[in-house]
């Protein structure tokens, strides 16, 4: 993965829409528009591999739209440049962090001192279970 060109690619190819904000913000509230509504689609984005993209839209799909484009919203700040660059950071996080593959698993032996360690586990829990025969009759 290319986290610049990846950068890049989300900045250039997402449409950003701003809309009032809810909550409370004083006088500004009704006359502002600084929430930012971030929308990319991820076929448009440059930097991630085949098999990237892939992983991307299975671990993103409940969060795409019919058409496969990400929507991310900001409204945490008064002022609609810092949430439009909170709604751009959040798109590269998602993105990046979702198109990490996992590292394949390598299966290995169990040492010698860990299955002794299991073996004298059973040993001692088999050795309390046979304390607990019935007592025996007179």
């Amino acid at each position: 993965m290319d986290r610049e060109r990846l950068r890049a690619s989300i900045e250039a190819a997402c449409e950003l829409v701003f809309s009032r904000s809810g909550g409370p913000g004083g006088q500004n509230v009704n006359k502002v528009s600084s929430k930012v509504t971030a929308r990319v689609a991820l076929e448009r984005l440059e930097g991630l591999s085949a098999p990237e993209k892939a992983r991307v839209r299975t671990l993103l799909a409940p969060r795409l739209t019919g058409e496969g484009e990400l929507l991310v919203a900001a409204s945490g700040e008064r002022d609609q440049l810092r949430n439009r660059k909170a709604a751009l950071e959040r798109l590269f996080t998602l993105i990046a962090g979702a198109a990490i593959m996992p590292k394949p698993r390598r299966a290995t032996a169990p040492t010698r001192v860990s299955r002794e360690r299991r073996l004298a586990a059973k040993r001692r829990r088999a050795a309390l279970k046979q304390g607990r025969g019935t007592a025996p009759e007179e």
